[in-house]
């Protein structure tokens, strides 16, 4: 009998530490299992991206968007109905090469087109909508702006400068607009010194988009500060304006020189060797050096009075700005201005080249001062319209703290080499 019972006790426990351990596997998670993993959710373009197959490409010279279309299977009836349909918003013929465009197919059988995005540039798309009714859209991207300062030191260029900063070249075409009207930037100096508050565009907070604006510019040129405060815009471009910390407007009536980034060849003499004549003769002019197609600025406003070719001037233009001062511009490529045009401080009349008497690409840039022919940068200019005197009071507290904190970045160290 007593074995009887051992033999039952031995069983209960066998019975009781299997279900315990049964329970405890049942509560284990099975460590071996592969965990699913879920793909992240991407949003773009305001779509769900993971609902769809994106297809994404380039236009390519040659394309059109019925082309594109019916290579993703789109009937040239269906295209169509779809131009005609969206043609206010997004004109299909005005698609242009280089530009980034995305396709969204149904995942199903079908591949059914629900949406084209094309690009118009970083930031901007536009979006033909095929998901329930033909419809299209213009948006933007997210974008973000990040206040930065900058300083550095110009011992080449001011490109190069911005170079050795890590800074982007926009920055540099940004500060020649600014100053264009107050410092030659073929005289640059080895030793110049700016520094910087300005904002830049990022997309989706991560891809560089460009420069925002320049808050505030100080630029040492022949030991001189010039100061730059944004301030207002033009009422007629609608570009920034920009006074020094006195209030005085940084804008001329005249640029500095009819193009960007170039190099004085030959300057303004009542004697110079001719070099295609061989002869020594005056230069009523000032050679600006440029590689062909650089594009020539009208220097103040006015109006075209001569638009032509000649076997010495090759093809010119000749603006008139009033009763005193008129300015030329030779030796072009190509003309871009017609006799009686207006035409503003800034505008593109023409391109570089080395039309007529000239032995390289060049623009050779005349002045006249009551129908005398005279040299640029001995001349008085006038300004632009200065600030009003009921805005300078709102004008000096706006640059109270910008001025502050300009001056509190330093300088970079001028290289020994160059002093």
């Amino acid at each position: 009998m007593r074995n009887i019972y051992l033999v039952a006790a031995l069983i209960l426990s066998t019975i009781i530490f299997s279900c315990e351990k049964k329970k405890t596997n049942e509560s284990r998670p099975e460590e071996n299992r592969p965990v699913k993993k879920v793909p992240p959710q991407i949003r773009e373009y305001g779509y769900l991206l993971n609902d769809y197959r994106v297809v994404r490409d380039t236009i390519r010279l040659g394309d059109s968007f019925g082309a594109i279309m019916d290579a993703n299977g789109v009937t040239r009836g269906e295209v169509f109905r779809i131009s005609e349909t969206v043609k206010d918003t997004f004109n299909p013929a005005r698609i242009v090469a280089g530009k980034p465009y995305t396709i969204l197919k149904a995942k199903d059988s079908s591949a059914a087109i629900k949406a084209f995005i094309y690009e118009n540039d970083r930031i901007n798309y536009t979006v033909v909508d095929l998901e329930d009714t033909i419809k299209a859209f213009t948006a933007k991207k997210p974008v973000t702006v990040k206040r930065k300062t900058a300083s550095g030191v110009i011992t080449s260029s001011l490109s190069g400068a911005m170079d050795h900063e890590g800074l982007s070249i926009l920055l540099a075409d940004k500060i020649a607009d600014i100053y264009r009207w107050k410092i030659d930037f073929f005289k640059i100096q080895k030793g110049d010194q700016f520094k910087l508050i300005y904002n830049e565009k990022y997309i989706n907070d991560t891809v560089y988009a460009g420069v925002e604006n320049i808050e505030a510019a100080v630029l040492t040129h022949y030991d001189n500060p010039y100061y730059a405060f944004e301030f207002g815009k033009d009422s007629v471009s609608g570009f920034a304006k920009y006074y020094d910390n006195e209030a005085n407007s940084l804008q001329s009536f005249f640029l500095k020189a009819p193009l960007k980034f170039s190099r004085i060849s030959s300057r303004y003499t009542k004697r110079r060797f001719h070099p295609v004549q061989k002869r020594w003769k005056a230069h009523k002019g000032t050679d600006y050096a440029a590689p062909t197609g650089t594009p020539i600025w009208s220097t103040a406003d006015g109006i075209v009075i001569k638009s032509s070719y000649t076997r010495g001037n090759g093809n010119y233009v000749k603006v008139r700005h009033n009763d005193k001062y008129t300015t030329q511009y030779l030796h072009m490529s190509k003309r871009n201005a017609k006799v009686g045009q207006r035409v503003k401080q800034g505008d593109v009349i023409g391109f570089v080249g080395q039309t007529g008497l000239a032995t390289g690409p060049h623009v050779c840039y005349r002045f006249w001062v009551n129908g005398r022919q005279v040299d640029p940068y001995k001349q008085n200019l006038p300004s632009s319209e200065p600030l009003k005197e009921e805005l300078k009071p709102s004008y000096y507290l706006h640059i109270e703290r910008l001025k502050e904190e300009l001056d509190s970045v330093p300088f970079k160290k001028i290289p020994k080499k160059i002093l």
